[in-house]
C-alpha cells in the first residue's frame, strides 16, 4: 500500500546519489513520470518520487503507461450487475478447508527476504520463491485433469520482479468473462535500502489469496468463467505492476467482470472490533455492493465502510484501465497497521497481527472466486 494522506509523513535521511547500494538497481536521477490526484502529470526524478512518498502523497508512475486512460474509453460504456450470494453449499464446501497453517509457513518465509523491494536483487528472489510456491502447491493439490486447465505464468517486468499470474481456465465457450483475485508481492522501507519485511504490507494479502486458490483445487474447482490470481510487482513504486498488466488486458480487449485486491488483511488494533474495511472511494459501486454482502454471507465478522483515497492500491490500475473494480483491507483505514514501510512491519507483534484474522479473507476470496466464476455442473 502506498503511503496515504493520512499517515505522517517523515524526514528522510541525507542521500548521496552517488552511491552504491549492493543488491539495488537504482539511478535516483532518473527521470519518471508521475500523476498525482487532481494534477497534471509531472516529470521528477526517482529520488523525487521516493521524496513524495514520504510526505504522504498517493499517486501513479505512469512514465510506461501514459495511454492507459484512453484504453480505457469503449469498455466504460458497458456495466455490469453482480447477483446476490447463490453458490452457499459449495462455496460452505470449501470453506471448511481452509487452515492458517500455510500462510503462517509461507509468511515466515516471505518475510525471511531483507526486502521484497521490486528493484531489489532480494526482490526478485522472492518473486521466484514464490513462483515455486505456486507451482509447489499446484502440483501436490490439483488433480491431473485440473491441471489441465491450470496456467502459471511470469509477466515480466525491465525492473527485473515480475509479476504472477495463474489462471484456472473456464469451461464456457460462450462466457469470455475473466475474474481477477490479487494482492501485491514487494514489499517497501521509507527508504529503499532499509530492511522491509512486509509482513502485512503485503504479505499477508499475498499469501491469504495463496491459501484460497490452494483450498479451491484442492476441492476440484471448475470455474465456468476464468478466475484469475495476481500477485503484482512494484505497487510501492506507483502501481507499476498492474497498471502494466491492465493495459495489456484493455488491449487485448480481455473482458474483465471483476476483479479485487486484498492488500493487508492481518491486523487487528488493539481495543478494536475485528472487521473488514470494504473501501467505498475509487471503486465500482455494484462490486463493493456485491462485496458487502459477500462479508455478510460467509464471515464472521461484519464490514466497516473506509476510506483510502486515490491510487492507493492495485485495484486503481483497473479502474483506470475501465474495470469494474474493488478492494478491502483488514479494518477501517484508521485502525489499520501503522508500522507498515519499515523494518516493524513483523509477524511477531501479537496479538494484533492475526492469522485467524487472515482466514476471514481467505474466506472471503473463496466466495468470490465461486460466486463469480462459478462451478461446473
Amino acid at each position: 500500500m502506498p503511503f496515504s494522506g493520512r499517515e505522517t509523513a517523515v524526514q528522510l535521511p541525507l542521500i548521496d546519489n552517488d552511491l552504491n547500494y549492493p543488491g539495488i538497481e537504482l539511478d535516483l536521477n532518473e527521470r519518471r513520470l508521475v500523476q498525482l490526484h487532481g494534477q497534471d502529470p509531472r516529470w521528477m526524478t526517482e529520488l523525487e518520487k521516493i521524496e513524495t512518498k514520504a510526505q504522504g502523497l498517493r499517486f501513479f508512475d505512469i512514465t510506461e503507461m501514459q495511454d492507459l486512460d484512453s484504453l480505457a474509453r469503449p469498455r466504460q460504456l458497458r456495466k455490469s450487475s453482480f447477483p446476490s450470494p447463490n453458490s452457499t453449499e459449495q462455496v460452505n464446501f470449501v470453506l471448511e478447508t481452509l487452515s492458517t497453517a500455510g500462510p503462517k509457513e509461507n509468511l515466515a518465509k516471505f518475510t525471511s527476504f531483507r526486502t521484497r523491494y521490486y528493484r531489489s536483487d532480494t526482490g526478485r528472489q522472492s518473486q521466484q520463491w514464490l513462483l515455486s510456491k505456486i507451482s509447489e502447491i499446484t502440483a501436490k493439490y490439483a488433480s491431473k485433469s485440473l491441471r489441465e486447465q491450470i496456467s502459471i505464468s511470469e509477466f515480466s517486468h525491465s525492473w527485473g520482479q515480475n509479476s504472477l499470474i495463474v489462471s484456472i481456465n473456464g469451461s464456457s465457450v460462450d462466457d469470455d468473462s475473466i475474474i481477477i483475485i490479487s494482492a501485491h508481492q514487494d514489499s517497501a522501507n521509507m527508504w529503499p535500502f532499509l530492511p522491509a519485511p512486509g509482513a502485512d504490507d503485503d504479505g499477508s494479502g499475498s499469501v491469504t489469496i495463496l491459501e484460497s486458490y490452494r483450498a479451491l483445487i484442492a476441492a476440484d474447482f471448475r470455474p465456468v468463467r476464468t478466475v484469475e490470481f495476481h500477485w503484482y510487482s512494484a505497487e510501492e513504486g506507483g502501481l507499476l505492476g498492474s497498471q502494466a498488466v491492465a493495459k495489456y488486458y484493455a488491449a487485448q480487449s480481455r473482458n474483465v467482470l471483476a476483479m479485487t485486491q486484498l492488500d493487508m488483511t492481518a491486523w487487528v488494533k488493539r481495543g478494536t472490533r475485528e472487521e473488514v474495511g470494504i473501501i467505498t472511494d475509487f471503486v465500482d459501486p455494484d462490486l463493493t455492493d456485491f462485496n458487502k454482502k459477500l462479508v455478510d454471507t460467509y464471515l464472521d465478522i461484519p464490514y466497516v465502510e473506509t476510506e483510502c483515497g486515490y491510487a492507493c492500491s492495485d485495484h486503481a490500475s483497473w479502474a483506470k484501465a475501465g474495470y469494474a473494480s474493488s478492494y478491502s483491507q483488514e479494518s477501517a483505514f484508521e485502525n489499520s497497521n501503522k508500522n507498515i514501510h519499515s523494518g516493524n512491519d513483523r509477524i511477531d507483534i501479537s496479538p494484533e497481527f492475526s492469522f485467524d484474522h487472515m482466514l476471514q479473507f481467505s474466506k472471503f476470496v473463496v466466495a468470490f472466486a465461486i460466486e463469480l466464476g462459478k462451478w461446473e455442473s
